[in-house]
């Protein structure tokens, strides 16, 4: 029947002849990590790579301050923010831009720089954000095989075509943890043409300590087609006010000035950030925690059995077996009964295998003592 504007609403099984741009039906769309458990209060959730230790105080302190300025649109070129990062890094703030996220950014570098019949090349077990992106923009992605669930130089190359226009190179990579060294990332550069943009994803750079790793920060002071973006979401724990930043060559920070949004970071945002960088104990406190727990959560696994890829990042790829009772999903149910989270990755076609962030010594020592029961072939919840 008519509604009160006198309009008849269309029957729900016409088709609507408003239709999105090619590409955009192909999206799949991200499938965020579960944060939650039916009938299970305050359960553990080691599934998005989140900070173990939270955010510093003082960033907190900053997003409180921030509360009394709240009818205030924020600084639309993150101008503190970026000068802040700048001297932080040791970088020009004209060639900093910084985002709602870095997944902001991967998509605006793509809406600029890709379109139809363009295509991206990533990693076959990369971070999912890239294929949507250049879907939603209109292109194709194109995934290069791994070795041992590490992107390889060679095999990258060999799928770059005539209508590549972006390599995407998460590094160290989301979700296997592993990275690939800045030998051969320059060679990687150096395999490309000059009208393709490589982008060296390093949100989870800060926890790196091999000595053959780089960011990205050298390669795009000398090279015209290289971006490095960074994230605020693991190592400063501030994954819930969205906040990245990138630095690029002076022309493509022109370009992305001119298609991102102009308030595109909240001014809440922009304080915990400037505050957060300044922190650096905290930080510091951040990385040793994470190089315990890691190295101890791998060693805990394996007496169990279980193995996982040698990361660098905050969590670990752990790997089951695919007999039934004992495979991927056998585990994660059982550690769903017992109150904790990790996140499945058959999305990320390793579906024998279980991303588990690094947490606090109380969820590790949790987790441990999980999968020992489920290892040893107890079925009930604890």
């Amino acid at each position: 029947m008519p509604s009160r504007c006198g309009c008849r609403p269309r029957a729900d099984n016409s088709v609507s002849p408003i239709k999105p741009k090619p590409g955009i039906l192909n999206v799949k769309p991200y499938e965020v990590g579960v944060s939650k458990l039916a009938g299970i209060e305050n359960a553990c959730k080691l599934s998005s790579n989140e900070s173990a230790l939270g955010p510093s105080p003082k960033a907190a302190a900053a997003y409180q301050a921030a509360a009394e300025k709240l009818h205030r649109y924020p600084d639309g070129a993150s101008s503190d923010l970026r000068a802040a990062i700048a001297a932080h890094y040791g970088l020009a703030a004209d060639r900093i831009i910084c985002g709602n996220g870095s997944d902001e950014l991967l998509h605006l570098l793509c809406q600029a720089y890709i379109g139809p019949g363009d295509e991206m090349v990533y990693s076959a077990h990369g971070f999912s954000i890239y294929p949507i992106a250049t879907l939603a923009a209109g292109g194709k992605p194109v995934a290069a095989p791994e070795r041992n669930h590490t992107a390889q130089v060679d095999a990258l190359l060999a799928c770059v075509t005539p209508a590549t226009r972006i390599l995407f190179l998460a590094n160290p990579n989301n979700p296997t943890g592993t990275y690939v060294s800045a030998t051969e990332v320059r060679r990687l550069r150096a395999g490309l043409r000059d009208d393709i943009l490589l982008v060296l994803d390093a949100a989870y750079a800060e926890f790196v300590r091999c000595n053959d790793y780089e960011a990205g920060i050298e390669m795009v002071s000398t090279h015209d087609n290289v971006v490095m973006t960074r994230t605020y979401s693991k190592i400063y724990g501030l994954a819930a006010l969205r906040l990245g930043w990138a630095y690029c060559p002076a022309h493509i920070i022109d370009v992305l000035n001119r298609v991102r949004g102009p308030f595109n970071v909240s001014l809440p945002a922009q304080a915990a950030g400037i505050a957060a960088l300044q922190d650096t104990a905290f930080t510091q406190a951040a990385i040793d925690h994470n190089e315990k727990w890691r190295g101890w959560l791998e060693e805990e696994l394996r007496k169990l059995g279980l193995f996982s890829d040698p990361s660098v990042a905050n969590f670990l790829l752990v790997s089951f077996p695919a007999e039934p009772g004992r495979n991927a999903a056998a585990a994660d149910d059982f550690l769903r009964r017992n109150g904790m989270i990790v996140r499945r990755m058959e999305g990320y076609g390793l579906p024998q295998c279980l991303r588990v962030t690094v947490g606090t010594e109380a969820e590790n020592r949790d987790f441990i003592r999980i999968m020992t029961e489920f290892t040893q072939g107890k079925t009930h919840a604890g």
